[in-house]
């Protein structure tokens, strides 16, 4: 069999340090990465200190029977907006949305799109232990809940882009908010956030910059009996984006929108394994461990738990499709979130995480605490032993309540109130359980937002304790670049926001490579073995969706160099 084609894209070492997207196409492995400059990026320096946007608006059009008839209508309505006189105001945002009453599948909606940028978000089912705030209400009472939430949101292209180099600051979130409202609660800005802003991004990562997010031109709401069809419109003449821009930009895009969904694959991904290569290495890792374990044993440093992360690079004889892996992760993800971000002429950043980092509803805060692993038993009585070998576990209470305590102490500083319960229970998943705690909260003012996001990431469940000697060592011992894994990955919303942690989570591009992210708390008794295969079975979601072929596989045991491993004829 020929080799499929080695794309340098995908050497997961530290190959680049960020830099500003040019304004020229610029080569990025064996493809070109077009500009963003025809398109508005909504954190200028300066944007957060405008002020909300002059108009922002929601408007609803009539109920389409089916998908397909809301194309049609959308493209009338942004015509006649072309055709009529520009709003006076040099600013704002406007959603146009046409209901449609049969449910139809968002990830299918997306899989019959080719337009980039993309972005898909999942809800997770509400959990049943979710604690309760002695307080109720939307902790402001001007506004009432009557919108339906959706199930599951996929979007292309961006009316307005977020993008920057610099850590994610407040000033970039106030760009973001200025765009978004109370009274639009479904005009959101999806994206994520990188682990580590201040550490240098590879080649495979520098299109996310430190932060990306966007609000998208066209939309696809997934509800639970229906749907809706969107499209926002955004403009600004301070950012250089008029509304002429914005119309003929949207438009386009709507020329190009596919009416109808495709259907997909739910089960496999039809493609096989040819190479597998870790980065760091088994005996790397080891060496990692017993470092990190030395220094939490020694009394010259504080550092009480480290999160170290393996990064495995797939070679397949055919390219995945990352709607198509989205799909199948959404079979097993009941109890996870779902997303997908992708550029332009970027890799995709797909996963599916079970844990979630905060959710803003008015006033109200939930967060959780997740840590220590275990695999599913494949009868029910032993699935019920090793969930009671989880939580009677002594390794696995330190680390678990290092992370509960860490978010408990976090929310202090900025809630009134923090209630947690349960205190420590079992959260169990398709192919693993966990150890977990639900805590909830209230901020003081909906301004607090931007701190409970500072705060809380990285929590103690992805990067350790204290926070910046666990950092350090990660920069210090890790040899490949994070990226967006274990980063912030959701939307901000007018009255909502929910972000969860980019954990289970891939990075795929058009070549025939696929990095799959995977990593392990480090605490007092840990066995670096015992650590080394909680990551496989971390990946194994990933992992059971490909083929292997014992005749064509090598598995790769090479030095980390972060060079580009060739598949040999």
């Amino acid at each position: 069999m020929p080799s499929p084609p080695s794309s340098s894209l995908y050497s997961p070492g530290r190959l680049l340090p960020a830099r500003p997207a040019p304004a020229t196409a610029q080569a990025v492995g064996r493809w070109a990465r077009l500009s963003c400059s025809l398109s508005m990026n909504g954190c200028a320096p300066g944007a957060g200190d405008r002020g909300a946007v002059c108009v922002r608006e929601a408007r609803a059009l009539p109920a389409a029977p089916a998908a397909q008839d809301a194309v049609g209508q959308l493209r009338a309505a942004v015509d006649a907006l072309g055709a009529g006189a520009p709003p006076a105001a040099t600013s704002g945002i406007i959603r146009i949305e046409v209901p449609v009453r049969q449910r139809v599948d968002a990830v299918e909606w997306l899989h019959a799109q080719s337009a980039l940028p993309r972005c898909f978000f999942s809800a997770r089912a509400p959990l049943p232990d979710a604690p309760a705030l002695a307080a109720a209400g939307n902790g402001n009472g001007s506004l009432s809940d009557q919108w339906k939430q959706p199930v599951s949101v996929a979007g292309v292209g961006s009316a307005v882009f977020f993008r920057g180099t610099e850590p994610f600051s407040l000033a970039d979130w106030r760009a973001i908010k200025r765009f978004l409202s109370r009274d639009c609660p479904l005009i959101r800005a999806y994206g994520a956030i990188r682990f580590d802003a201040t550490s240098d991004a590879s080649v495979e990562w520098e299109d996310y910059g430190s932060f990306y997010f966007i609000v998208p031109q066209v939309e696809f709401n997934e509800f639970e009996e229906s749907s809706v069809l969107a499209t926002t419109i955004a403009w600004d003449d301070s950012l250089s984006w008029t509304w002429h821009n914005a119309v003929n930009d949207l438009q386009s895009l709507l020329q190009k929108i596919s009416p109808c969904s495709v259907a997909v694959n739910k089960s496999s991904l039809h493609t096989t394994i040819m190479s597998l290569n870790h980065v760091p290495t088994k005996a790397s890792w080891d060496l990692a461990v017993t470092k990190a374990l030395q220094m939490i044993k020694g009394r010259q440093r504080e550092l009480v738990k480290v999160v170290l992360a393996r990064c495995s690079r797939y070679i397949t004889d055919t390219c995945i499709d990352p709607v198509e892996l989205l799909a199948c992760l959404k079979v097993e993800g009941q109890n996870a979130y779902q997303f997908c971000i992708q550029p332009s002429d970027a890799p995709a950043f797909v996963g599916n995480s079970p844990e979630q980092l905060f959710h803003r509803k008015y006033l109200n805060i939930s967060s959780e605490a997740l840590a220590g692993t275990r695999a599913r038993g494949k009868t029910t009585a032993d699935d019920f032993q090793i969930g009671q070998d989880l939580l009677l576990s002594t390794k696995e209470d330190i680390e678990f309540t290092i992370v509960r305590d860490s978010i408990k102490k976090k929310l202090e500083m900025i809630c009134d109130e923090v209630v947690v319960h349960p205190s420590k229970a079992l959260r169990k998943l398709p192919r693993v359980q966990h150890l977990s705690a639900q805590l909830a909260a209230r901020i003081r003012n909906e301004d607090d937002e931007f701190e409970i996001l500072n705060t809380l990431h990285p929590s103690p469940a992805v990067c350790g304790l204290p926070t910046e000697d666990a950092r350090q060592f990660i920069r210090d011992y890790e040899i490949f670049d994070r990226g967006m894994y274990a980063g912030p990955v959701g939307w901000f919303g007018g009255v909502e926001s929910e972000f969860a942690v980019g954990i289970r989570s891939a990075l795929l591009g058009k070549g025939h490579s696929t990095l799959v992210y995977a990593g392990a708390g480090i605490v007092q008794g840990t066995n670096p073995s015992f650590e080394w295969d909680e990551l496989d079975l971390k990946a194994s979601q990933f992992a059971k969706l490909l083929q292997y072929q014992e005749q064509h596989i090598r598995y790769q045991e090479a030095e980390n160099t972060g060079t580009v491993i060739r598949l040999e004829k």
